[in-house]
C-alpha cells in the first residue's frame, strides 16, 4: 500500500511538471532598448542581404508587450546595413532604433490618426541635397539651395506615399552623406531604395494605432548577426 501510494504521488508530480523548453520571451522584451515609450514597431529581416521580412507592432500594457498587428515588409534593394555606417545612395535600409517624428501622405489621414499628419501638395519636397541647409527635411516649397535632382518631389510617389511615417534615421542632427528620406510607407512594385514598406491596409492600421503620447519607436534589424534587431 505504501509503495502504491508513493508511485501514485510520483506520477502526480510528474504530470504537474512542465514539459518541453521554457517559453521564449516576446520579441520586444528581448531588445536592448525600446525607446522608453509604450508602443513599438519592429521591422525584422531574416538576414542582412534580404529584401523582405516582417513588420510587427506592439503595445506595452501592465508591464507586458502584446502584439497589435503584423504584416509582410520590404526593405532596400541591397538589404540592410548598420545605420551608423550607411552611405547615401546605396539602396540599403539602416538598422537601429529610431523615433517616428510625424506622418504624411498624398491622401487624407486615415480615421483615428493621432500622429501629426502633413498632407502632400505639389509644393512638398524631401530635401536630400547634401549641400543644402534643409538636408533631410520636409520643405514646402523647395528652397533655392536644394536641387530638385537631389530631392524627392513627394507628390510624384502617389502610390508609395499614400500614407507614410518618417523614420528618425539621421534626422535630429543630420550627418551629410549618411542618407535622407527614410520612411515607413506603402509598398511599391518591389524592394525599396532604403525605406521599409508594407501593404496599404497595414499602413492605414498602423496610422490609426500609433499614438504620439505613447512615444512610438521603430526598431529595424535582422534575426541574428551584427545587425540583429535585439541589439537595439
Amino acid at each position: 500500500m505504501r509503495l502504491g501510494a508513493a508511485v501514485l504521488a510520483s506520477a502526480s508530480l510528474f504530470a504537474l511538471a512542465p514539459s518541453g523548453p521554457p517559453p521564449v520571451a516576446v520579441l520586444p522584451s528581448r531588445l536592448a532598448d525600446t525607446g522608453g515609450g509604450s508602443q513599438l514597431v519592429i521591422a525584422e529581416a531574416p538576414r542582412g542581404d534580404a529584401t523582405s521580412g516582417t513588420l510587427t507592432w506592439w503595445d506595452l500594457r501592465g508591464g507586458h508587450w502584446a502584439r497589435a498587428g503584423s504584416a509582410p515588409a520590404r526593405f532596400g534593394a541591397r538589404g540592410l546595413v548598420e545605420g551608423g555606417a550607411r552611405r547615401q545612395g546605396t539602396n540599403t535600409t539602416p538598422t537601429g532604433l529610431y523615433g517616428l517624428p510625424f506622418a504624411f501622405g498624398t491622401r487624407a489621414a486615415p480615421d483615428g490618426t493621432a500622429m501629426p499628419y502633413r498632407r502632400v501638395t505639389e509644393n512638398s519636397w524631401w530635401c536630400q541635397d547634401n549641400a543644402s541647409a534643409s538636408y533631410n527635411r520636409w520643405t514646402e516649397p523647395r528652397p533655392a539651395d536644394c536641387r530638385a535632382t537631389e530631392s524627392e518631389h513627394l507628390v510624384t510617389y502617389d502610390r508609395q506615399y499614400a500614407y507614410a511615417l518618417v523614420v528618425g534615421f539621421n534626422y535630429e542632427r543630420p550627418v551629410r552623406g549618411r542618407g535622407a528620406g527614410i520612411f515607413l510607407h506603402v509598398d511599391g512594385s518591389g524592394p525599396t531604395a532604403g525605406c521599409v514598406s508594407v501593404p496599404e491596409d497595414a499602413m492605414r492600421r498602423i496610422l490609426a494605432w500609433a499614438d504620439p503620447a505613447r512615444s512610438p519607436h521603430i526598431a529595424i534589424g535582422t534575426r541574428g548577426g551584427e545587425t540583429a534587431v535585439t541589439r537595439y
